[in-house]
């Protein structure tokens, strides 16, 4: 896991400027070893500085003032104190609230009194008696409400975007007000520098800042679709980004269409996101993306329609071309008010227009409240119709019709070209799943991750705005992102064999969308964030997730035997997720994951396995060792009895004592008894013993998941956290806990496995 580095105040030059995270938490809790870290590297340099202003209590040398000024311009006024710091763990508290009482949205009457921690980065509440602790990353609210005042105090509603919510009653008004107004400001930066990602520091030496961001190109992905081809081809008009800023500067188009015909395309759609390929299946059929055209109610545009013809002609196996609209025909006919609309099918000819009506984001906003509040519902009536009033299920089923209709056109051999208004919302989602459902490159872990890449990132969805990392027009929030991740938990119901990775991995992916702490979703386009310089100054979510690889494996994933998806969209089917929207809400989930079980049963058997082929090896050895020895003996007993004339001799190595023995191996003369083929007492010892360690560090029996509910370093189990084993010791930790991986001396394949922080000390001791 990684945890902080904090900067000793020495190392900053004149020039440096010291961002308030410098003193933030990462994602998981710290460690105590950073505690003693941190006291020997900013508290020794405290005395030193003690004529210094103060911020927080903490002296500051003049030259980083800038810290000074963020906090002044930050935090509310009142929150600025003048006695020495406060530090939870290793972190620097902003302000600490004693007698807190937090109440589960889930669980009114049972609440627990604690202390409430804010940093920087992170909400901690602190339950004294459970010792157990609540952390929320400042950058997970979505939002802060301050209810009516109670008899026992003033409540702050907290709902985050990984669907936590709970209330903080806080005795004192004025309390609760300063973390209010604390909290508003830290949500939500107005400065996108200022997002979590830019001072996020790892502490692991495993997770370097350059790991993830060479994983994927854009480039290869095409070549791996054999494209260029004799049918399309790269172009460079989009470079500077001149031609359209949202979309990659790499574009592949018809290679029949000239610079003309690509120009006066991209000036008659919107926002200038021309026709372009994203998907070449086997057969020739392509997915081709853009926005709207700006047609109004007469408007056209020869070179647009030139180019839908040249994208029609790079598949030879059909005469017509499919156009889908993924807006309701309503919505698409009122933007021609603003001379905007759809296409007009009397100049577009040998083309087929569909209007499949997902909704606008605007809708899709209002139907993820009402489902929120859904989850809140404590009596069946009450969630069987406010579910059915949110109607989110309807838009994943209308989501996953639009694109299997797209699918099944390429399956058919049929091109599609596919935009709603601006084309990096709705257009995002039907391309992916459609892709989805007819490659099963795209259902591997690296698959899935290049295309999230390809038709979400490089073209251009709106990372900052949908998720609103940053303090914007509530308007432009929408949970279009996390549809998609809904619509492909629906497809690994229907077809869990066909998919590499299990859901833990999509809510890690929904989850750090959310955080910032990775910069790999950062701004709105591949334009942002080259001019940000992410991949330089940030870390990237591939090369984390690269690092925990074994817990987002799904057992039942079968290579080879699904290659194209065709969904069942009846009603019975279409789920509630309820690992993403109630994932807090204690006794509603298993007490395992079967997934979690699978794997760990398939590990466990891997296990024993690999120890049954190490010891059937050394038993072959032994047993070959001592045949040699007695081979040997009977033939020098023999020799002796040939040579020896006139006496009885008693010459069997055996009738030798242990002394007599040792002597006789030590001597510099060739006795017929002496043979380096012959174990000695101490070689038996040795390998007595030896065998025994390779025994004993493999551990037959493992702990059932079900009776874990508390790691060794007492963090509780919760619903999404993984389980692992160790496979030594067979006992179950978390994964900050059995973040190492070492060679068991009793395996045969000397593969490198879990092992827990104990048990690694003890093997790489006796390992060579």
């Amino acid at each position: 896991m990684e945890h902080i580095k904090i900067p000793k105040i020495s190392d900053y030059s004149d020039d440096s400027i010291v961002q308030p995270s410098d003193f933030k938490q990462d994602f998981d809790l710290v460690s105590p070893e950073e505690i003693k870290y941190f006291n020997e590297t900013l508290v020794n340099d405290y005395e030193e500085l003690n004529r210094s202003p103060l911020i927080f209590g903490l002296p500051i040398p003049q030259k980083v003032a800038d810290l000074r000024n963020w906090m002044e311009e930050n935090l509310h006024p009142q929150l600025r104190i003048d006695h020495e710091p406060i530090f939870f763990h290793d972190i620097l508290v902003i302000r600490k609230v004693e007698n807190v009482r937090m109440i589960d949205r889930y669980n009114n009457k049972n609440s627990i009194v604690g202390t409430l921690y804010l940093t920087a980065t992170h909400l901690i509440f602190v339950d004294p008696e459970a010792n157990a602790e609540t952390w929320i990353l400042h950058m997970h609210i979505a939002s802060v409400e301050k209810l009516p005042l109670s008899t026992t105090g003033s409540p702050l509603l907290i709902r985050c975007k990984t669907f936590l919510s709970v209330t903080f009653v806080i005795a004192k008004e004025r309390d609760s007000h300063d973390v209010y107004s604390t909290l508003i400001k830290l949500c939500q930066p107005v400065n996108i520098q200022n997002l979590y990602c830019f001072q996020y520091t790892s502490s692991s030496e495993e997770l370097v800042k350059s790991a993830g961001w060479d994983f994927f190109k854009l480039e290869n992905e095409f070549r791996r679709m054999k494209v260029p081809n004799d049918e399309w081809q790269l172009t460079t008009m989009n470079k500077d980004y001149a031609l359209c800023d949202t979309y990659p500067s790499q574009l592949i188009v018809p290679r029949a269409a000239d610079k003309s015909i690509l120009l006066g395309s991209s000036q008659f759609r919107s926002k200038g996101r021309l026709p372009a390929l994203t998907y070449l299946h086997s057969n020739k059929a392509s997915i081709s993306r853009c926005s709207q055209p700006l047609s109004g109610f007469s408007a056209r545009c020869m070179e647009d329609e030139q180019m839908l013809q040249e994208i029609k002609k790079t598949n030879p196996h059909s005469k017509v071309l499919y156009v889908v609209d993924t807006r309701p025909r309503i919505n698409a006919m009122a933007n021609r008010a603003a001379g905007k609309g759809y296409e007009n099918e009397l100049f577009y000819e040998n083309t087929k227009f569909h209007f499949l009506g997902i909704e606008n984001i605007h809708t899709m906003r209002a139907s993820l409240v009402k489902l929120i509040e859904t989850c809140e519902q404590k009596s069946m009536n009450g969630f069987l119709s406010s579910l059915e009033s949110s109607g989110w299920l309807k838009h994943i089923r209308s989501m996953l019709d639009t694109s299997s209709f797209i699918a099944n056109a390429i399956s058919k051999g049929i091109s599609v070209m596919v935009h709603c208004s601006d084309g990096w919302d709705r257009t995002s989602q039907v391309c992916s799943l459609a892709a989805l459902m007819l490659d099963p490159f795209y259902r591997t872990i690296k698959g899935f991750q290049t295309l999230i890449e390809k038709d979400w990132l490089a073209f251009g969805h709106k990372f900052n705005d949908r998720c609103g990392h940053l303090q914007t027009d509530p308007k432009e929030i929408s949970p279009v992102f996390t549809q998609f991740l809904d619509s492909t938990w629906q497809l690994m119901l229907q077809r869990p064999n066909a998919f590499e990775f299990n859901e833990r991995f999509l809510l890690i992916l929904h989850d750090h969308v959310m955080s910032c702490q990775f910069g790999t979703f950062i701004g709105n386009c591949e334009k942002d964030r080259i001019d940000l310089k992410v991949s330089e100054k940030t870390f990237s979510l591939w090369g984390y997730m690269a690092n925990h690889m074994n817990e987002y494996i799904n057992p039942l994933y079968c290579p080879g035997e699904v290659e194209d998806i065709k969904p069942n969209l009846s009603p019975q089917l279409i789920r509630f997720w309820r690992g993403m929207y109630a994932r807090f809400e204690s006794g509603v989930h298993p007490r395992e994951n079967i997934g979690d079980t699978l794997l760990e049963s398939r590990e466990h058997c891997a296990s024993l396995e690999d120890h049954v082929q190490h010891l059937t090896k050394r038993i072959g050895s032994i047993k070959n060792l001592i045949s040699k020895s007695a081979k040997k003996l009977q033939t020098n007993s023999a020799n002796l009895l040939q040579t020896a004339t006139g006496r009885s001799i008693n010459d069997n190595k055996f009738n030798y004592d242990n002394k007599k023995l040792s002597e006789l191996q030590s001597a510099d003369h060739d006795h017929p008894l002496k043979s380096d083929d012959v174990l000695s007492i101490s070689d038996c010892n040795n390998e007595v013993n030896q065998i025994t360690n390779e025994i004993n560090s493999v551990a037959l029996d493992w702990k059932s998941l079900r009776s874990a509910s508390v790691c060794a370093c007492s963090t509780p189990f919760s619903q999404e956290m993984k389980k692992t084993h160790c496979w030594r010791c067979g006992e179950i930790f978390c994964t900050r806990c059995i973040d190492k991986t070492f060679p068991l001396p009793g395996h045969n394949s000397g593969k490198p496995v879990p092992v827990c922080r104990a048990c690694l000390k003890i093997v790489s001791q006796v390992s060579p």
